[in-house]
């Protein structure tokens, strides 16, 4: 579950109204690369309310809401989990009193409870000195001592302000994604209950309507490989590139498309109403399990229609 905790720090600067509406765009666009990893996992965790961040000098997060920009971005901010203060996310009856983090001599309340909590802490880029994804913070901790001594270590956290950062972060973002993906599709016993945690487990896939009654009907044998291969395919679209990668994703096991002769049983109805060709297809055991989708190249995804006994046998 990746946490992120707003760097309070990076939003007391004194800069012109556009170059701050950028900065904090670049934020967001941060914060959502991370959610498309692990949407349902991902918080955001900051000293206030997200609606009353002010993100510089007189300047309120709602005058970047207003921006044509913040329109799509906000929206997803909204419906994000958001956590405040940073004692929401301590453990109970923990409040790190005794610690204390600073960056280059200025206390960071927000990258230190990054640092406590194994965190991500989050900038918006208005200076040089957060366009990087790892800060060294200097930490003090004071000694169960009847002087009141106290012990100052060198430290560095994790940090993203751009999604340049995200990128590098990505590889332990899907390890904790993937460990606990994985823990809650051994932990599957029947096909309606994938089907009801499909958007949690794999948010990046998309699955016709029409799709449910086949995910509902699979035997106990079938669940666990299913999800499996769902969790392939989300890994999958996740690093997709389109324009990079103009026929497909990368896959991350056994994919391709159906010979000709056999494309006649892969038609199924979408959601709108139309038959629309599912010939992207993959296998999963005990054999014959086939699971068809069709690729959506403008939303960087794919869609699901069928999953089941192989079409035709």
């Amino acid at each position: 579950m990746p946490q992120l905790f707003l760097n309070e720090k990076s939003c007391e600067t004194s800069a012109d109204p556009e170059r701050v509406n950028r900065a904090m765009t670049e934020l967001a666009r941060a914060v959502v690369a991370v959610a498309r990893v692990d949407r349902s996992g991902t918080v955001l965790v900051a000293q206030e309310p997200i609606t009353a961040l002010h993100l510089a000098q007189g300047h309120p997060i709602g005058r970047w809401i207003g921006t044509p920009a913040a329109r799509d971005l906000w929206k997803r901010l909204l419906v994000m989990q958001t956590k405040y203060p940073h004692a929401a996310v301590y453990p109970d009856g923990e409040t790190y009193s005794e610690v204390d983090y600073r960056h280059e001599g200025d206390s960071v309340v927000g990258l230190g409870a990054a640092h406590l909590m194994g965190g991500i802490g989050v900038s918006l880029p208005l200076k040089p000195c957060w366009d990087l994804d790892r800060l060294a913070l200097e930490r003090e901790e004071l000694l169960e001592d009847p002087e009141g001594a106290s012990a100052c270590t060198a430290v560095e956290v994790m940090h993203a302000a751009t999604r340049e950062h995200v990128d590098t972060h990505l590889p332990w973002i899907r390890r904790g994604t993937d460990a606990g993906r994985q823990q809650a599709v051994e932990r599957l016993r029947s096909g309606a209950e994938l089907w009801s945690l499909r958007a949690n487990l794999f948010p990046l896939l998309q699955f016709t309507r029409l799709s449910e009654e086949h995910f509902t009907a699979l035997p106990e044998v079938w669940v666990r490989p299913v999800g499996e291969r769902l969790g392939e395919l989300q890994d999958a679209v996740s690093d997709w590139d389109p324009e990079l990668r103009p026929i497909a994703p990368l896959w991350r096991s056994y994919v391709r498309t159906e010979f000709e002769s056999r494309r006649r049983d892969c038609w199924f109805e979408d959601d709108d109403g139309e038959s629309r060709l599912f010939d992207w297809h993959c296998e999963f055991l005990p054999k014959p399990g086939r699971m068809h989708f069709r690729l959506i190249h403008e939303e960087r995804t794919l869609r699901i229609a069928y999953v089941g006994r192989k079409r035709g046998v």
